[in-house]
């Protein structure tokens, strides 16, 4: 069985702890408990003919005072960035991370995720700026941790291309 390593990052706040807990063990909670360094969960998916173990590190929140440590990416075979949807500097903070993984992995698969898409009347990312990136080759995938709209598919998916 393959096994493969998947950082979550983003900014604080943005759902990267509930979703992987809405995909690993199917549950959402309002409660918000901060990640503090690294939590470690594991769930095996099927793609194709093939089993792949996703080991998923969901790495604390990162803002202008605290960055995402280096030393968690290393081994990473992938990596989603979560934005909070209802909060376009989020986005910004997704960019800066970014730049960074891409200086530290080189080209790895990854996706955007748009999460919090439950809450459509609080939207406030700008869509050129969406649109920008995607031209630029950043996957947005639309995700709630809280409905589950989104998780399975996206994990799915970027395991689908780890797999080969």
């Amino acid at each position: 069985m393959l096994q493969k390593k998947i950082c979550l990052l983003g900014a604080f706040g943005v759902g990267k702890t509930s979703l992987v807990r809405r995909f690993v063990d199917t549950i959402f909670s309002d409660s918000y408990l901060t990640t503090v360094g690294v939590k470690i969960d594991k769930k095996v998916v099927r793609t194709g003919a093939d089993d792949v173990a996703l080991i998923l590190w969901d790495i604390a929140g990162e803002d202008e005072v605290s960055a995402v440590r280096v030393s968690y990416l290393r081994g990473a075979a992938g990596y989603l960035l979560v934005v909070d949807g209802t909060r376009p500097e989020t986005l910004a903070t997704a960019e800066s991370i970014q730049g960074r993984i891409r200086a530290e992995l080189g080209a790895v698969p990854f996706f955007v995720l748009l999460n919090k898409s439950d809450l459509v009347e609080d939207w406030a990312l700008p869509p050129e700026r969406i649109e920008a990136l995607a031209a630029d080759g950043w996957l947005f995938r639309r995700t709630s941790a809280k409905t589950g709209i989104g998780v399975d598919e996206t994990f799915g998916e970027l395991a689908a291309r780890l797999a080969g």
